[in-house]
């Protein structure tokens, strides 16, 4: 077998147990999902599971842990988004607003990414947070334009609509 065709081979094998990771992970199992991400770096490291394995740290609340596993994702895969956004999320939650910026920008620039809406919905998080709620309204806006069915965009969009309304009826679509 040559060294590609093995590469290849562990490479799927990872993502599989990526894969029952996730399943695990969405069934709220958080430290088995945890175990199954490591077992499949331990095949072969991606940057979906270092992605991945830092979400599931952040259900643990484990931020530096969760920022450390997206830094080696990047390290392995620059061009995939989501361990970007997944940064700045974090950034969010500890509510270091100003830290989240570069990285969820850098989500959004992103050449493998499929869920732009995320980035967008974050910095709205991170402008609403600041009081720019006119930048905020924009970036949910464009999370919904990204995702019509967003229900937290959307949520977000009507919230700031009223927000805003008492100031300028006319800026509010």
């Amino acid at each position: 077998m040559s060294d590609d065709q093995d590469k290849r081979d562990k490479r799927q094998e990872a993502m599989e147990w990526v894969g029952k990771a996730y399943q695990l992970h969405m069934k709220g199992e958080v430290e088995k999902a945890i175990a199954l991400y490591t077992k499949s770096l331990e095949i072969f490291p991606t940057a979906e599971a270092f992605t991945f394995r830092g979400w599931a740290r952040s259900f643990e609340k484990d931020y530096a842990a969760a920022i450390e596993d997206c830094h080696r994702a990047i390290d392995l895969d620059p061009e995939f988004g989501n361990p970007y956004n997944d940064i700045g999320a974090y950034y969010v939650e500890q509510d270091e607003p100003d830290d989240a910026i570069p990285w969820l920008r850098m989500a959004l620039k992103a050449k493998r990414y499929e869920s732009y809406c995320f980035p967008h919905f974050n910095l709205g998080r991170v402008f609403e947070a600041k009081g720019q709620l006119e930048k905020a309204l924009e970036h949910y806006r464009k999370a919904l334009d990204e995702n019509p069915g967003y229900a937290l965009a959307a949520k977000a969009v009507e919230r700031l609509k009223g927000k805003l309304l008492p100031k300028d009826p006319e800026a509010i679509r």
